[in-house]
């Protein structure tokens, strides 16, 4: 998976938003304002998204790809690299749990209206 294929990905999601309110490096995508993913446009082969943090270790385990997120809270979010070790589908996998955190995170009212979306 590369920068365009991520991008276009996250922006598939319902309600999903891009912006780059960390500065133009940093490219941010949200739900409902709450981030779910973030990727550096200078080190665009890795990227961070949020995870349950018993499933955030396991990942860690079982993939060195999958580190501690970089400059992030360590217990609640991974840095994913996109090297070619992993597979479309696990990257995906993981977007999509990171989605589903920040859903669930949301009032009950907002979470119908997204899924609406769908």
């Amino acid at each position: 998976m590369n920068i365009e294929e991520l991008r276009d990905y996250c922006l598939q999601k319902p309600g999903a938003t891009e912006g780059f309110p960390f500065g133009e490096e940093t490219l941010v995508f949200k739900i409902a304002e709450k981030i779910f993913l973030l990727v550096g446009l200078t080190n665009a082969n890795r990227f961070n998204v949020k995870c349950d943090p018993e499933l955030a270790i396991d990942l860690r385990e079982r993939h060195p790809e999958v580190i501690p997120g970089y400059h992030m809270n360590k217990k609640l979010w991974n840095t994913v690299y996109m090297d070619g070790t992993l597979t479309r589908h696990q990257l995906t996998q993981m977007i999509d749990h990171s989605y589903q955190q920040v859903i669930k995170s949301l009032p009950k009212k907002l979470q119908a209206e997204i899924a609406e979306l769908e």
